[in-house]
């Protein structure tokens, strides 16, 4: 195995590096199999370190030559880099010059400088840079880049503000001191969507989304979305861009989604490319976000960015949080959260009750590619939202402004962050610090009394134990709590409640009677709440509850508690529930995209983690079977209802993604379903022929796939599509995720062997993979065990050409334990297999083993 004893870093052996850097200047001299980089840096000793020897990191590099001062030297190299002892350094200031050869064109791992269809782009966080060229790649070493391209290609690109450009050859110039891992360089034939933009204080920049020829038609959105941004950054947080001009280039070959590489953003095309007749509600909605995400980036994570990777959530959970703000700000503030607290459970909450559970801080890791997680975005987002709970709007709004004022230019720890914090708003935050230390979800144990006019609600935590932490202390939980009178009157408004012990009890006076609690407002932590509740308080408070959230979850609720029942006792569908969701469904006065998300059962591996907490072993075959069962007795207490909605939730005129009219359609998808189980898919037929776009042709073939309809369906959606490389991802996707699961597989199998699949192309293969392994549980965890087969079979294949892809592939064995023990001992076997696989990776070897808990 590869890298069998990689080393493992910990947060507590931080040091700073032993120089600091006043300029970079790079010429790159391109090939697609011999690219040159001659590298000019101005090093100077760094006081705050202790010295030693001087490391710079470097791999799959060929160096050519190397010098001091424009004196020849010799380093020590191996597979990481190259060393020179400290007594052979100039003890002050010195330059070091290199030149090295990569090749562009053989790196399959999508790390660095690489190709995507005749175009040379980069990814360098976390550690691309030193696939670049010789450097301390770590995130605390800042310097400001000059950089020059030479090719016969059209388009150059790089970091900063255009400095100069000629025939052949462009040089750029970033002002802003960054890290390694934001450097970046495009250069190809490419076409660009362009637009302007004034700042707040009159400065004006120019915008370009370049994209291969052909594409330009399909940015309009990207680029509103990217104005909508920059405008909403300077309103609520007072934050302007800062160059000259702001590029995005869409790649099609990436691993990730987007990267926010100073004034040069990079992004996989799923995120920027959209036109109504090929994109859905949900990628204009992605779009959106993505785009937000990046862009806000731009101050925190670029203009403050961390210390080191331990750091990561410093970065992305305040920028998630920040993408969330916006989000709801151009949506749907309810039906958004809903959302995001749906994401939150369905990949976060999985993480941190299984094998790979983590704190949204680590404190060690072995590749921090192995990190980029639900924790540390989303819960790291969910940190971000107590603290802004916790100290209010004023105090938060305070805070952010002193981080920006104290650390512009910084790479700064969760350490500086939170004693802004208490800097500006006086608070002690020193428990509320566990959040970043400890994994695990709280767990949340409430009962309540009426007495004499006082309500008390004692409230219990606990955090079960998780890999390398058993025994947790008591967190600060923001618990938003509102009560309601029998009648439905709210009679207690949303209260905070800061819960800090183990067990703590609020007592609420002068009422007239025994309230009913609204417990969790607006999702106000990521915990979970375990109360007695009867299925009567649930429907009362899903039609009087006006927190929207909580509404939302009383029918969730209900819903888990009918299907749990229909599972373990063999239960029917309860018909209190059905009346329940039917009055939800025809109330006109509630959002459309609201009430499609209360149509929507809890899915499948909801329901086995749901049963697997409450000490059952979930079968993924019967979970779907009973799931299956509760949707058509839905669809038959709505079949009256249901033509009148799917009509009146038609969109008139042309195609918009605003969030009106994608509430409607999502409703109109979710009604479609319910429709299909009743006339076997004569209104899916018929909507899949006329759809004028892409929401509603998708929905339309779902629905068709496990009917008799599906294979012409299929065809005629290729023969369509077939040139489209977007739509044909759908393609891929869609077919494993709805066909019925025992023939899933084998769907599968056939279209791995299309003429239009590439496994090496990410969104390719992951569309082919997620379809089956994500998104068909009953399919993947056929009883023969097949599945877990093809799928090990397919990470052994990847991980020698992208190790990142086949490391986060494996993940999705996260949760083999919550089975029963024929599938944890095939899954067991499988992950053995994947470990005894001679050189594989370090990512993808870490992620086997603490999978397995070795």
């Amino acid at each position: 195995m590869k890298d069998a004893q990689a080393q493992v870093i910990h947060l507590s052996d931080y040091k700073p590096f032993t120089h600091l850097i006043d300029a970079v200047h790079l010429t790159f001299r391109l090939d697609p199999s011999a690219t040159r980089v001659v590298s000019r840096i101005a090093f100077r000793p760094n006081p705050a370190s202790k010295g030693g020897d001087f490391k710079l990191d470097g791999e799959h590099l060929t160096l050519i030559w190397a010098k001091i001062d424009g004196k020849p030297v010799l380093p020590t190299s191996d597979d990481s880099g190259l060393v020179i002892a400290a007594a052979d350094l100039p003890d002050g200031p010195f330059t070091w010059e290199s030149e090295v050869e990569i090749d562009p064109d053989g790196n399959t791992a999508l790390e660095g400088l690489y190709m995507s269809n005749g175009m040379y782009c980069t990814q360098c966080e976390a550690e691309g840079f030193r696939k670049i060229t010789y450097f301390p790649d770590r995130p605390d070493v800042m310097a400001v880049y000059t950089v020059r391209i030479e090719s016969d290609l059209p388009v150059l690109l790089s970091n900063g503000n255009p400095a100069a450009s000629g025939k052949g050859w462009a040089e750029w110039h970033d002002p802003w001191p960054k890290p390694a891992y934001l450097f970046a360089l495009v250069a190809g034939d490419l076409v660009a969507h362009s637009d302007d933009f004034t700042t707040a204080s009159g400065k004006p920049v120019d915008l370009n989304i370049w994209v291969r020829k052909g594409d330009e038609d399909k940015c309009a959105y990207a680029m509103d979305a990217l104005k909508r941004s920059m405008t909403w950054d300077e309103q609520v947080y007072g934050r302007e861009y800062d160059l000259d001009v702001f590029n995005i280039v869409a790649v099609d070959d990436f691993n990730m989604g987007a990267m926010e590489n100073k004034g040069l953003n990079i992004f996989n095309s799923k995120y920027v490319l959209a036109s109504p007749a090929t994109a859905t509600d949900t990628d204009y909605d992605l779009i959106e976000g993505i785009i937000a995400h990046e862009y806000f980036h731009n101050w925190t994570g670029n203009r403050i960015t961390c210390r080191d990777w331990f750091q990561l959530c410093l970065k992305e959970g305040l920028t998630v949080f920040r993408d969330q703000q916006f989000s709801q700000d151009m949506r749907s503030r309810a039906v958004k959260r809903i959302e995001d607290v749906l994401q939150l459970r369905a990949r976060q909450f999985r993480e941190d009750s299984g094998p790979l559970a983590h704190p949204v801080r680590p404190d060690s890791f072995v590749e921090i590619n192995n990190f980029y997680t639900a924790t540390v975005y989303e819960k790291g987002a969910e940190v971000i939202g107590m603290l802004k709970t916790l100290v209010g709007d004023d105090g938060y709004k305070t805070a952010l402004d002193l981080y920006f004022e104290r650390h512009d230019g910084d790479a700064a720890t969760i350490e500086d962050w939170l004693k802004v914090f208490e800097d500006a708003t006086g608070r002690d935050l020193s428990q509320f610090k566990r959040w970043y230390s400890q994994a695990g979800t709280p767990r949340l144990t409430v009962t309540d009394d009426f007495k004499d006019g006082r309500y008390s609600l004692t409230i219990k935590q606990e955090t079960p134990p998780t890999p390398g932490q058993r025994k947790k202390q008591p967190q600060l939980i923001p618990i938003a709590v509102g009560l309601l009178n029998p009648n439905g009157d709210e009679v207690v408004p949303t209260t905070i409640l800061e819960f800090s012990e183990a067990e703590q009890t609020f007592a609420f006076d002068n009422l007239a009677s025994r309230p009913v609690p609204s417990i969790l407002r607006h999702f106000s932590a990521p915990v979970i709440v375990n109360r007695k509740v009867s299925a009567e308080e649930r429907a009362f408070l899903l039609a009087h509850d006006t927190d929207p959230f909580n509404k939302w979850e009383s029918g969730r609720a209900l819903a888990k508690e009918v299907l749990s029942a229909m599972i373990t006792d063999g239960k029917a569908a309860d018909p209190a529930f059905l009346d329940a969701i039917a009055r939800v469904a025809v109330d006109d006065s509630l959002d459309p995209a609201f009430r499609a998300l209360a149509l929507a059962l809890p899915s499948e591996d909801d329901m086995a983690q749901t049963l697997f907490d409450a000490g059952a072993t979930p079968d993924p075959v019967i979970i779907h079977d009973k799931r299956e069962a509760l949707l058509g007795a839905m669809a038959g207490r709505l079949e009256n209802d249901l033509p009148g909605l799917y009509r009146t939730m038609a969109v008139p005129g042309p195609y918009s993604p605003d969030a009106k009219a994608a509430g409607e359609r999502d409703l109109r998808g979710t009604v479609l379903g319910l429709m299909t189980r009743l006339d076997e898919g004569k209104t899916a037929g018929t909507l899949f022929e006329t759809a004028d776009n892409m929401t509603e042709q998708l929905a339309a073939l779902g629905q068709l796939i496990p009917t008799d309809h599906g294979p012409a369906a299929v065809e005629s959606f290729h023969d369509q599509w077939q040139n489209d490389r977007l739509v044909m991802d759908k393609w891929f996707m869609i077919q494993p995720a709805r066909s019925v699961p025992a023939e899933a597989l084998a769907i599968a199998r056939t279209l791995e062997t299309h003429k239009d699949f590439n496994w090496k192309n990410p969104n390719r293969l992951r569309s082919l993979l997620n379809g089956l392994v994500m998104a068909n549980p009953a399919a993947f965890h056929q009883p023969d065990g097949a599945a877990y087969t093809w799928f090990a079979d397919w990470i052994i294949r990847i991980d020698p050409a992208n190790p990142q892809i086949a490391a986060r592939a494996v993940g999705s064995f996260d949760s083999w334990r919550r089975y029963d023990e024929d599938r944890q001992q095939m899954i067991r076997t499988e992950l053995q297999r994947i470990k005894r696989t001679p050189d594989l990776s370090a990512n993808t070897a870490e992620m086997v083993s603490r999978i397995l808990g070795d």
